[in-house]
C-alpha cells in the first residue's frame, strides 16, 4: 500500500514507519517535528526510496491538500497528536489545536480526496484514526478492562482532545462515508521514547543515578504494550479492518508504576552494577498529578480474534529490551537532555 502516515517521526510513528517500509509498503510521512520528533528513530526506513518525509503541520489545510494531491495514497494512518498528559496540564492549547482542529483538518483534506476516488481504490480507501484507551476514563481496582463498547470519559485535556478528535473521525464516516476506523491503545513503551514517559524518564535517571520521581503512593496501575508489537497491530487494523469498527490494542500486562519503577531498578542493578547499592534507595515519592487517573487496562480480545495478532513481547522481555537500548543510545538522549529535556517535572499547574 501506499500509506500517509501523520506523526512519523514520533515514538509510535517512526515504529509503524519502520515496520510499514520493511513490509514492503510506501509511506508518506508528515511531520511537524516538535520537540518530540526524532528522524533519527525512523532507521533504515529514513533513506528508503518507499519512505517520503514531508516537514508539514497537519493544521496547514493545504500543505494536506497537496500532499494528498501529490501522492494519491491508498490509504491513510493518523498518528500526529500532542500526546503527554503533564504538558497537557501545563498548556492545554496546544492540544486542542493539534488533536481536534488538526483532526479536523486533516478529515476535510481526506474527504475530499476521497471524493475523487472511484473503482477499486475507492472500495480499499481507509482511514485509520489512532487514539488512547485514556478516553475512556479511568478504572477502579476491580473493574473489567476498557473494550470496544466502554463508554467515553476523559479526565484530562489530552483524553478530553483525543476523545473529541475521535468523534470527529466517527462524525466523517456517519456523515460524509468516509471510511473510517478507529483503534485505541494502551500505554506503549520501546526504544526512541521521548524521556518525559515514565519508562524512558526513571531508566535515564537509573542509569545516572538521579531521584526516581514516582507521583503519589505509586499505585496507579497501567497496561503495558511493546510498541513494536502495537506498530504490528496498527498495520494489521488498515489491511483487516472494518470501517465503522473499533479495535482495542493491549497486551494484558497491567503494572502498577511503582512496581515498573522497581523492576527498572533491578534491571540495571544488573546490567550496571553500582557501588553505592540497589538503584530503588533512589524511588522518591513526590505530590501526585492532577487529576491522576488511578487505573488503565484493555481487553484485546477483539483485536486478537479478529486481526489475528497477539503482542509478542511479554512486559519483563519488553523492558529488558528498551533497558539494553537505552544503555547503549547515551548519545541520543544525552543530546535530548542538553538541548530540549532535562528531566523536570511537569504538570503541576495550569498556565493561562
Amino acid at each position: 500500500m501506499k500509506i500517509l502516515l501523520t506523526g512519523g517521526c514520533g515514538f509510535i510513528g517512526s515504529a509503524v514507519v519502520r515496520r510499514a517500509v520493511r513490509d514492503g509498503n510506501e509511506v508518506i510521512n508528515i511531520d511537524k517535528m516538535t520537540y518530540a520528533a526524532s528522524e533519527a528513530a525512523l532507521e533504515g526506513a529514513a533513506s528508503s526510496p518507499r519512505h517520503h518525509l514531508i516537514k508539514a503541520d497537519i493544521c496547514d489545510l493545504q500543505a494536506m491538500r497537496a500532499a494528498f494531491a501529490r501522492h494519491r495514497p491508498d490509504a491513510v494512518m493518523h498518528l500526529a497528536a500532542e500526546s503527554h498528559v503533564d504538558r497537557s496540564i501545563d498548556g492545554p492549547g496546544a492540544f486542542v489545536h493539534t488533536n481536534i482542529t488538526g483532526t479536523f483538518l486533516l478529515l476535510e483534506a481526506a474527504r475530499e480526496y476521497f471524493a475523487t476516488l472511484s473503482g477499486e481504490q475507492r472500495a480499499n480507501f481507509r482511514f485509520h484514526h489512532i487514539s488512547t484507551d485514556e478516553v475512556f476514563g479511568a478504572l477502579e481496582d476491580g473493574d473489567p478492562a476498557f473494550n470496544e463498547y466502554t463508554p467515553y470519559d476523559p479526565r484530562s485535556p489530552y483524553s478530553a482532545s483525543k476523545a473529541a478528535s475521535d468523534h470527529l473521525a466517527r462524525a466523517w464516516m456517519h456523515t460524509y462515508g468516509l471510511p473510517v476506523i478507529v483503534s485505541n491503545t494502551t500505554n506503549n513503551y520501546g526504544k526512541w521514547q521521548f524521556p518525559e514517559k515514565l519508562i524512558p524518564l526513571m531508566l535515564i535517571n537509573a542509569i545516572t543515578e538521579q531521584p526516581l520521581p514516582v507521583y503519589g503512593a505509586g499505585a496507579n496501575s497501567r497496561d503495558w504494550l511493546f510498541v513494536d508489537d502495537h506498530a504490528e497491530a496498527l498495520l494489521k487494523v488498515l489491511s483487516c479492518g472494518v470501517p465503522g469498527d473499533t479495535y482495542c490494542i493491549g497486551a494484558r500486562q497491567p503494572r502498577k508504576n511503582i512496581d515498573v519503577v522497581q523492576a527498572i531498578c533491578a534491571i540495571i542493578d544488573a546490567k550496571l552494577p553500582s557501588p553505592n547499592g540497589s538503584r530503588s534507595r533512589l524511588i522518591t515519592y513526590v505530590s501526585d498529578r492532577p487529576g491522576h487517573d488511578h487505573r488503565y487496562e484493555i481487553d484485546p480480545t477483539t483485536a486478537e480474534k479478529e486481526l489475528h495478532w497477539e503482542a509478542a513481547h511479554d512486559f519483563e522481555r519488553g523492558l529488558a529490551v528498551t533497558a539494553q537500548w537505552y544503555l547503549d543510545n547515551e548519545a541520543w538522549w544525552r543530546g535530548i537532555q542538553a538541548r530540549t529535556y532535562a528531566g523536570q517535572r511537569l504538570g503541576e499547574g495550569v498556565k493561562s
